[in-house]
């Protein structure tokens, strides 16, 4: 038997809750999104590593002579003016003799005495020989004078007592000579290093003294007792902190687009405000880093001097680590977008605009972009609203909803 349903209006009722649900369900739901809008602002494209700075005046101090370094009392840090002297440098003692050494010097002091006593032996006899020869001349002078000789036989008189008084002089100079060597034979013995005591008692100390050679500050020291040196040895360094200049390494692919005379900002350095440089030199030839992850790069020096005043940045030092931007491109008032707003669309660029509560897919010609930022010289006007993050579920004309942060 039929029941008509208008005898059930609960079944009815019950029937249009289920529909409603079912369609309710079934009925396309808006794409929660998050929206951003179009700005015109300052834009920026530059390049950002990290440097470090640098003193441009650096004078490393080695020993020019060997020697025995005196004491240091410099510190790290101290203050010094162009010709102070920062050390001295004493000669090194001579060697201690061992027992043959010394055997060898002593018969070699006793051969330079007697030597020296035959020399002046020869003195005498040289001495007595030009004295026979003088008298002689006397004599004959006075033969002469009567006319009891001739003048050839005077000559060869007066020849002879010449030739003996050189004689006599050449005798005396070997003596010296003789002398000499003997004090020469004698200092093998007298500066051997067991007797550094008399030797200081006796003679004055060489010292070479080691000046700096600009106004500036200590910036390192490799030693600071005494002790022995040899020539070419480092000792110190000392360098003009109010002269610095920063060096970064950049990668070759983007060393070719920063050029002489390109602006730089300082970052991150410890102080509140930016500074200033400006790119002095890119170096000629690149290098292999090894980057972070394990990846070999080639990379170039670039040298950049600071603008700021002097003032801004004394608180650097040699070595302190800065974060360098070099300005490729710059303008105060841009129209952009996020970078995050846009997607590929038929081998150009788009984004989807906010349009009635709707996705409109928009075709977009870009400038310059910096990696979160990108320029937009057609397709969107100042103040559009668009869709930033678009994910895969938002087509042409799907409803949308902002979220709410």
């Amino acid at each position: 038997m039929n029941i008509p349903l208008k005898n059930h209006p609960g079944i009815l009722v019950a029937s249009a809750i289920i529909i409603g649900l079912l369609v309710w369900g079934f009925w396309p739901k808006p794409v929660v999104i998050e929206s951003t809008t179009v700005i015109r602002a300052p834009l920026t494209i530059s390049i950002e590593e990290d440097g470090k700075t640098r003193l441009i005046d650096r004078y490393s101090i080695a020993a020019p002579v060997n020697g025995i370094t005196c004491r240091m009392n410099l510190k790290v840090g101290d203050n010094v003016t162009q010709g102070d002297i920062l050390l001295g440098i004493t000669p090194l003692p001579s060697q201690v003799l061992d027992p043959r050494s010394r055997a060898q010097a002593q018969s070699q002091v006793s051969a330079a005495r007697s030597a020296l006593q035959a020399a002046k032996q020869q003195v005498e006899s040289a001495q007595a020989n030009a004295q026979l020869a003088g008298d002689e001349v006397k004599r004959y002078r006075l033969m002469l004078d009567k006319g009891l000789i001739s003048q050839d036989s005077y000559d060869k008189s007066n020849t002879a007592a010449l030739t003996a008084a050189a004689n006599q002089r050449s005798a005396q100079f070997q003596v010296d000579v003789a002398r000499y060597e003997l004090e020469a034979t004698l200092t093998t013995l007298e500066y051997s290093a067991a007797n550094s005591k008399n030797i200081a008692q006796n003679i004055g100390q060489e010292r070479v003294p080691i000046t700096s050679p600009i106004d500036g500050k200590i910036l390192s020291l490799n030693r600071t007792c005494e002790g022995p040196v040899t020539t070419g040895e480092l000792l110190l360094e000392v360098g003009d902190p109010s002269a610095l200049e920063v060096i970064v390494d950049v990668l070759s692919a983007d060393a070719v687009r920063i050029k002489p005379g390109m602006k730089v900002l300082f970052d991150r350095w410890g102080g509140a405000s930016l500074l200033e440089g400006v790119v002095r030199l890119i170096e000629p030839v690149g290098f292999t880093k090894v980057s972070a992850l394990g990846v070999e790069e080639q990379r170039v020096w670039v040298v950049v001097d600071f603008t700021s005043a002097n003032k801004d940045w004394a608180r650097l030092g040699h070595g302190y680590r800065v974060e360098a931007q070099f300005v490729l491109w710059q303008e105060e008032t841009v129209l952009q977008i996020p970078s995050s707003a846009l997607f590929r669309y038929q081998a150009g660029w788009a984004v989807f605009a906010i349009k009635n509560g709707k996705a409109k897919r928009k075709i977009v010609t870009l400038g310059q972009r910096n990696g979160l930022t990108a320029q937009i010289l057609t397709g969107l006007s100042e103040n559009d609203k668009i869709i930033n993050h678009p994910s895969d579920s938002v087509e042409e004309g799907i409803r949308i909803e902002e979220r709410i942060i």
